[in-house]
């Protein structure tokens, strides 16, 4: 059975149910599996298998403390009629490259694809001991991942929720998606700071043992995570890079072994690690790219081997990935640094005492054999958005164009098939879309989806527009060194 222990040291050993339910390490670190990439999945059976039959073969390698009527309950709950496509994660063509949707989910957004199952994992992980202990999932959004746990996990028996965005610093409708959320357990409040300073707390909140004891004694809750740190957020992710080879392997733009390159707009890492987990389970990729957007501190790290946060902080149009700390690059580093925590461990250290960290020659040389990168800044993303309509007629986000500009600018191979993850709906950011398209952006966010659906044919996503009648129900705003009481107010009322 794969065992589960932090990137910083091998101390714990944990199944994977209870890894999901801590959700991080003890000492700070996230958790992994040494056995990964020691069973493959066999991808010459591919091609014609729904989306849910990809899942289970790759999840069950991954997860396998789950049993078949588990996960396959997982599976079916989370990828049903909420989905727009029955594809769940539909493969475009656009021009001569690939696109993948992954926001045809409940909340438009990528993350989505975990967090329909990441509630059912936890529901799977519940002890039977009867104390009545509840989980309190905590999580600190760029913008996305918020509503997309939110949707999750409302009412769900057993679990409540407390969700932290920085203030003015995520779209109005990412506002609203969260702030009129539905359900007797979720709880939301925007953070005076950058996500980095709420991911940042969120992270000092689950290394507090008192307050943990503290919550333990007075409320029975524990705390988990639903950021991509939770390794049950994660792994779901691992399944729409086999999708994406199965649709091409099916449309027969490929045959088996053929190798794929990935473009990944991304911000916190999680998204493109998955393509990681993806290759080392057998995915023949390429090169995985990391797209970044203005706050291009991957970029750097991955063309000179040094991470450093000390920089200018840069709001930007593509919200979600405006982020200076990348907390799934850990595990990235440990696979890359052949398994050894003590590297991790002194990286880390370094990280948080200095602000920065080197990496040696050696492993900076591995990273680059799988990771390629690129970014754009806001003028480049604004012209992809009217490049991509222009000459495709397809409509992307700005985050997915983060994508596309650098995809642009890679030299093609004809005979490797590109594929670009796009991770929102263009109607998540209506505004700059109908801007970058020459289109009225002067109205409300609303008036610019109706303007966007006229001048392009395309079809608002329901849950967006009716956001502009739905009730807020939270308007909280609390300091980052609030942020801690309020996690403890909303566990009283669990």
């Amino acid at each position: 059975m794969n065992t589960f222990h932090s990137t910083r040291s091998v101390t714990d050993s944990l199944t994977a149910k209870q890894a999901i339910r801590k959700g991080i390490a003890d000492d700070g670190g996230l958790f992994v599996t040494d056995a990964l990439g020691q069973a493959k999945v066999d991808v010459a059976s591919l091609a014609g298998k729904s989306y849910q039959q990809i899942a289970y073969e790759v999840l069950s390698l991954l997860l396998d403390d789950f049993d078949e009527q588990e996960l396959r309950a997982c599976i079916d709950g989370a990828y049903g009629k909420q989905w727009s496509d029955e594809r769940i994660t539909p493969l475009k063509q656009v021009g001569d490259d690939y696109i993948l949707e992954l926001f045809n989910g409940p909340t438009c957004a990528f993350k989505d694809v975990a967090l329909q199952i990441l509630p059912r994992f936890m529901a799977c992980t519940s002890p039977t001991t009867g104390d009545g202990e509840k989980i309190m999932i905590v999580t600190a959004t760029s913008g996305d991942t918020g509503k997309a746990a939110l949707a999750g996990f409302a009412d769900v028996p057993g679990t409540g929720i407390t969700v932290f965005y920085p203030q003015g610093k995520v779209s109005r409708v990412q506002e609203l998606q969260m702030t009129t959320q539905q359900g007797a357990n979720v709880h939301v409040s925007a953070v005076e700071g950058n996500f980095d300073d709420a991911q940042s707390q969120v992270k000092r909140i689950f290394g507090d043992t008192q307050f943990a004891e503290q919550l333990k004694s007075d409320e029975h809750v524990v705390l988990s995570s639903a950021n991509s740190i939770n390794v049950g957020r994660l792994v779901p992710q691992v399944v729409y890079y086999f999708a994406a080879y199965a649709q091409l392997l099916e449309s027969q733009a490929i045959n088996v072994g053929d190798e794929v390159e990935f473009i990944v707009p991304t911000g916190n890492f999680g998204n493109i690690l998955a393509g990681y987990y993806a290759k080392r389970m057998g995915l023949p990729v390429r090169d995985l790219v990391v797209a970044s957007d203005k706050n291009n501190v991957l970029f750097d790290f991955l063309v000179s081997g040094t991470y450093n946060k000390q920089r200018p902080f840069f709001e930007t149009i593509s919200p979600s990935m405006d982020i200076l700390v990348s907390s799934n690059l850990e595990r990235m580093l440990y696979y890359l640094a052949e398994n050894d925590p003590n590297l991790v461990a002194d990286v880390m250290n370094d990280l948080n005492e200095w602000g920065a960290y080197q990496v040696p020659e050696q492993l900076l040389a591995r990273i680059r054999h799988v990771f390629n990168t690129g970014w754009a800044d806001e003028d480049q993303v604004r012209e992809m958005i009217g490049q991509c309509w222009n000459d495709h007629h397809y409509v992307i986000d700005p985050h997915t164009a983060c994508g596309y500009y650098v995809m642009q600018q890679m030299p093609r191979d004809t005979q490797v098939p590109r594929v670009l993850l796009a991770t929102a709906s263009p109607y998540k950011f209506p505004r700059v879309v109908n801007e970058s398209l020459g289109l009225d952006a002067t109205g409300t966010d609303f008036e610019c989806m109706d303007e966007l659906s006229r001048a392009t044919g395309t079809t608002i996503p329901a849950m967006l527009r009716n956001l502009e009648t739905a009730d807020v129900r939270f308007r909280d705003v609390v300091p980052v060194d609030g942020m801690q009481r309020f996690v403890a107010e909303s566990a009283a009322e669990l």
